[in-house]
């Protein structure tokens, strides 16, 4: 009998791709086999997104595109869109079934017939039924791997559906996150991602609980001594859960990386408070400053939403005048989109959308500077590197652990692998070159 195969497509954050991965690993023991979206498949599983418009419009691109390849595959969509709009998704042509928030990791007890329906079937819950952990990482997708180890939210932010997307705030067992952690460790990945919606408020509904069980500083110690793994990346952390411990922690730490992704969203505490943000511009400068006085050498990214309601043209000036003098590396810049179900959408003073994509595209050109210059800093410095699988246009690129972007000329023998460089200088498509530290090539 010939096995039946399955794709994946992925929209959105870094939580996503270990859902799905996960959710991919269920197939493969329900007897699937595997292969790359742009090839011939039985079902379709697309991940979807919420985040932004963009994510909302590709979806109906993508259920086309793998119409295309086979016209008669079973087309399945999960994931925070599905649940935020799931007939809306059931509708778009194509469309088999459609699988909530509590569904979508019982996405294989749904397939008894993969024969097209005529109808998208929605199988979606009310949000507050999300209450229950499910545990993910991704793993054989990309040279890192990402791990989950919280879901859901109870920041109410003015602009966001992830809430109604993907519920309460609730956290992995520690034990469990670190036995995950070893599991990845034992499969030659190199390097492990934290993710999750709200990470810094791990242990939240740890145990089903609605206390802390335990804090993201013990989550963070308790990984660092999982032997095998070779370096830990925090991926985006509120500024108010980024606590002086943990900085102090990763400083000295063995395996966590100086790289911090910390939202910001807004300059100017006007907007912070319309944005019903928990700090003010204040307390982000402080954590900054915490960083570079223990790790000079630490790469900071930045989140910033731009055209809020009620942005005026000076209170974007005062944010682009405080990213501009703050010390960080560079910019996630996000044009303001309205959201159904959300406070935002209903607020006065909304920015016309050319002034939205103008204010965004000064944002963009200032992460370039940003980025430069923080790249600037560190020419001359050696690193150690970890390169990727891709081979691009006849180079092979990497990460070093503060997030420099490196390139060389594409050796196989590099992919997956660890080095030691010295930064030398900027190329033109703004990647940097390097020497490797003599005698350090391993592979």
């Amino acid at each position: 009998m010939t096995r039946q195969k399955v794709a994946f497509y992925t929209l959105g954050c870094k939580l996503n791709f270990s859902e799905t991965s996960t959710i991919a690993r269920d197939f493969e023991n329900e007897g699937f086999d595997r292969v790359d979206f742009s090839d011939p498949a039985d079902i379709y599983v697309i991940n979807t997104c919420s985040v932004t418009d963009n994510a909302d419009k590709r979806f109906k691109s993508i259920v086309k595109q793998a119409q295309k390849i086979n016209p008669k595959a079973f087309v399945a969509a999960v994931g925070c869109y599905a649940q935020l709009k799931p007939q809306e998704l059931a509708d778009v042509d194509g469309v088999d079934l459609v699988l909530g928030a509590t569904e979508k990791f019982k996405i294989t007890d749904y397939l008894n017939d993969l024969s097209k329906n005529d109808f998208g079937e929605v199988h979606s819950c009310e949000i507050e039924e999300a209450d229950f952990y499910v545990g993910s990482y991704s793993i054989g997708d990309r040279t890192r791997a990402f791990l989950k180890v919280q879901d859901g939210c109870d920041y109410k932010c003015t602009y966001c559906t992830i809430p109604l997307a993907r519920g309460i705030s609730r956290s992995d067992e520690l034990e469990n996150v670190l036995k995950n952690a070893k599991e990845i460790s034992e499969k030659n990945i190199k390097e492990i991602v934290l993710t999750g919606v709200n990470i810094g408020d791990y242990g939240k509904g740890e145990f089903g609980n609605k206390k802390h069980e335990h804090t993201f500083y013990e989550l963070v110690k308790g990984l660092d001594a999982v032997e095998g793994i070779e370096r830990l990346r925090i991926s985006s952390i509120e500024p108010n859960l980024l606590k002086n411990e943990t900085i102090d922690f990763v400083s000295k730490s063995r395996t966590f990386v100086p790289h911090f992704h910390i939202p910001l969203q807004s300059g100017s505490n006007e907007i912070l408070k319309l944005m019903r943000r928990r700090y003010m511009k204040e307390l982000y400068v402080d954590r900054v400053n915490k960083i570079k006085t223990v790790m000079p050498e630490a790469c900071i990214g930045v989140d910033v939403i731009v055209g809020f309601p009620g942005e005026t043209e000076e209170l974007f000036l005062e944010t682009y005048h405080f990213l501009n003098e703050l010390n960080i590396s560079y910019l996630h810049v996000f044009t303001y989109s309205e959201r159904d179900n959300t406070e935002a959408a209903a607020m006065k003073g909304v920015v016309p959308k050319n002034v939205r994509s103008k204010r965004s595209k000064m944002l963009r050109g200032l992460s370039v500077k940003k980025r430069r210059a923080f790249y600037e800093s560190q020419l001359g410095s050696t690193r150690t590197v970890l390169f990727e699988g891709e081979n691009k246009a006849g180079y092979i690129q990497g990460f070093t652990e503060n997030y420099v972007k490196v390139k060389t000329p594409w050796n196989p023998e590099l992919v997956n692998t660890l080095q030691d460089i010295t930064l030398t200088k900027i190329d033109e498509d703004g990647l940097v070159r390097f020497e490797f530290v003599k005698d350090s090539i391993a592979v």
